[in-house]
């Protein structure tokens, strides 16, 4: 059986710590996979067999000790608890305080070893004495480094940061080059402390992102209110949200009027007028007036947890490039080494070289081939696309979908819930000459009482008054067709042409536009019903916005039929449609696309029932709405659009194509800068001076190029 466990870390502050954390727990026997997230510093596993977790969990804590000192695991399988967040908060504080003060320590000491630095170079002309000065200020920058190289290496760790400018500073120290030793780990650790400074920054943009749990809930009892955590609230029960609080669970307010400020779910800054009826998502700020809701959903199937849990897990699924840069880091940093190695040794050997002279140059060498720029900047850039993409209300399951979401040139719809409202009115009843209308709306509204589809709900206002639902049994939903009940005793079919076509009920199918469903009594066509919806607002825009972005093929696959496919198609667009398909068919007519697609093409499809789920499942992107979409659709689903509006689309294309854009340009700018000063370095013609920028100074720009995409407007 399959264990997932889920960790709070403290304490892991280093981005390359962390990806070497998560690589050696990735080793640890019983752990089928791990995935750190290091912005939100969280750790999930999975494990094989739950015996060995207590075991499981002290090696991980060892190796976070091996790796970056004081970093803790401090909590176990998450809980929604009061006490349990109290606790994980002053665990946060107490190490966040304790990282702060070493990091101002640590600022004063590295002042102070500068001065004394600049004090050797510009001031003191005795040569004993400037070695003794370049020594110290090379162990106060250097010692933590050496001391990590030294422990990796016992541990057969041997190439990484901390073993490359080990080496090459040692390697100066021993041709002579006191200054430019001492030089080399002093501007490393400089280049460290802004890299820190840069991703804090980082981390806390994308931390505010899911900055939206609410902390408690004001429950109704017989008593009055009670404070408690949403987990405490069951579905059904009544709260109150005064002004200024957050809305903690989803509803639909019973009473009271106010604006919401729906900006950390949906992206968009203008208040939200809410009123008796309406639907609240929790995560959303009520700012006016007070409202008592209904809870339509506990905490763990709400709006604001599911928000969580996909951006929380988004870093588990890398995307292509990011998997690759892990993997060419792996073997291009040996590679530098052994270049390095012949380097120094080859010239003086085989060409009179000055064995001094070459040594320099491949110490050089090795300073430049520190691949940082490229694993820090890379994955930052993408968790920052799925960031900005988060505060636009659309959530991305991660790197590897938002990489996919930017070669999109396919994208099928679904039509109702998806390009239409899926709010449906009655328009007709066409009764047969055996049974009045009134009787056929009766029995229909009872056979679809337990169904909460938006034409089994359009039926049931039609018949206006109570259900009594004792009088229903032998419910059936039919995939794609319908459903069959019974109601009093008699066998009621309510569906598309399919469904009687299935229980051989003879019929006249109707060729009136609109949605038709068609009812049989007892084995008897008794009439028909017509429904029409309605194009949601900015559809037609957003598929105009798609064109204008390449999406070259935009088509429309639905259960509906071809009239009434065919009239919302023409509104929109979309030359493209096929109708009157049942779930599987809607499969295969992906697999068709699928198999002539053109090269670099990636399809999508966006639906919202569960009828979707199949082919959201099987697209190379799925993407569901998350307000009217059901549980499955989202669940099978790579992205979410959280608002239902058509118009995030466009914007997640564009999100993702920048988000490509700048990961691209920082692997660019880290390879053409560092193969320049790799080829001038070799050539004698680039001192430790440009060495220590094409290591550090490329590492800094690329993680503030990545952090723009967070930023983005």
């Amino acid at each position: 059986m399959e264990i997932k466990r889920d960790y709070q870390l403290s304490g892991v502050n280093c981005f390359t710590c962390a990806g070497k954390i998560e690589a050696d727990i990735r080793k640890i026997e019983g752990i089928k996979e791990a995935n750190l997230n290091f912005p939100l510093s969280k750790l999930h596993i999975e494990l094989t067999d739950e015996g060995v977790l207590n075991q499981i969990e002290e090696r991980i804590q060892n190796i976070m000790d091996s790796i970056e000192r004081g970093s803790k695991l401090l909590i176990s399988n998450l809980e929604d608890s009061q006490e349990q967040e109290a606790g994980l908060e002053d665990a946060h504080r107490d190490v966040h305080g304790l990282h702060g003060g070493i990091k101002k320590i640590n600022l004063i000491f590295f002042i102070l070893a500068a001065a004394l630095y600049f004090t050797g170079i510009f001031f003191v002309k005795d040569s004993t004495a400037k070695l003794i000065i370049f020594l110290i200020t090379y162990l106060i920058f250097g010692h933590e480094v050496l001391v990590k190289s030294v422990r990796n290496i016992l541990k057969g760790k041997i190439f990484d940061e901390n073993f490359l400018m080990s080496i090459a500073s040692i390697g100066a120290f021993f041709i002579g080059e006191h200054a430019e030793a001492a030089a080399v780990m002093m501007f490393y650790q400089v280049g460290e402390m802004f890299q820190d400074y840069a991703l804090d920054n980082s981390r806390s943009a994308i931390k505010s992102l899911v900055n939206i749990k609410p902390q408690f809930a004001n429950l109704k009892t017989e008593q009055g209110y009670e404070k408690v955590n949403p987990t405490a609230v069951r579905e059904g029960d009544y709260i109150i949200i005064r002004p200024g609080e957050r809305v903690p669970l989803d509803g639909i307010v019973t009473e009271g009027i106010s604006t919401l400020d729906t900006s950390t779910l949906t992206g968009e800054s203008l208040p939200r007028d809410i009123s008796p009826g309406g639907k609240i998502l929790s995560g959303s700020i009520n700012m006016s007036g007070m409202l008592t809701v209904k809870v339509t959903s506990v905490y763990e199937n709400s709006t604001v947890k599911k928000i969580l849990t996909m951006v929380e897990h988004a870093s588990q699924k890398k995307a292509p490039t990011e998997r690759f840069i892990t993997r060419f880091a792996a073997w291009y940093t040996p590679a530098v080494v052994g270049i390095a190695a012949m380097l120094a040794i080859i010239p003086p050997l085989f060409f009179h070289g000055h064995f001094n002279d070459w040594l320099y140059r491949a110490l050089v060498f090795l300073v430049v081939s520190c691949p940082c720029a490229l694993v820090i900047s890379i994955p930052l850039g993408f968790f920052g696309g799925i960031g900005a993409a988060s505060k636009r209300g659309i959530l991305v399951k991660g790197g590897n979908y938002l990489e996919a979401l930017a070669k999109a040139r396919t994208m099928i719809f679904d039509k109702t819930g998806t390009l239409t409202k899926g709010s449906f009115e009655v328009t007709e009843v066409r009764a047969e000459p055996d049974i009045s209308e009134n009787e056929l709306i009766y029995y229909a509204a009872h056979a679809e009482g337990f169904s909460t589809h938006p034409l089994a709900l359009a039926i049931i206002k039609k018949y206006g008054d109570e259900l009594d639902k004792s009088i229903v049994s032998d419910y059936s939903e039919h995939a794609g067709m319908g459903i069959s009940a019974k109601v009093e005793n008699k066998n009621i079919l309510l569906g598309n042409s399919a469904l009687l076509e299935k229980f051989v009920v003879p019929f006249i199918p109707d060729t009136n536009d609109g949605t038709i469903m068609y009812v049989a009594i007892d084995g008897k066509y008794s009439g028909s019903i017509q429904l029409e919806d309605t194009i949601k607002e900015g559809a037609s825009n957003a598929i105009n916005d798609l064109q204008a972005l390449g999406v070259e093929n935009i088509v429309m696959l639905t259960g509906d039929r071809k009239g009434t496919a065919n009239k919302v198609a023409s509104k929109l667009g979309i030359n493209k449609v096929h109708a009157e398909l049942l779930p599987h068919e809607k499969v295969e007519h992906l697999e068709k696309l699928v198999k002539n697609r053109k090269k670099n093409d990636n399809i999508v499809f966006i639906g919202d029932g569960i009828n979707d789920s199949p082919v959201i499942a099987r697209a190379d992107v799925g993407i569901a709405m998350g307000e009217t979409g059901s549980d499955a659709a989202i669940e099978a689903a790579d992205v979410v659009i959280m608002t239902d509006e058509l118009e995030r689309l466009p914007e997640a294309i564009r999100i993702s194509r920048k988000t490509k854009t700048i990961v691209y340009q920082n692997i660019a700018l880290a390879m053409i800068i560092k193969v320049i000063v790799l080829f001038l370095g070799a050539g004698g013609l680039a001192s430790m001076w440009e060495a220590v920028f094409a290591d550090v100074g490329v590492a800094l720009l690329a993680i503030l190029n990545a952090m723009r995409i967070v930023k983005v407007k």
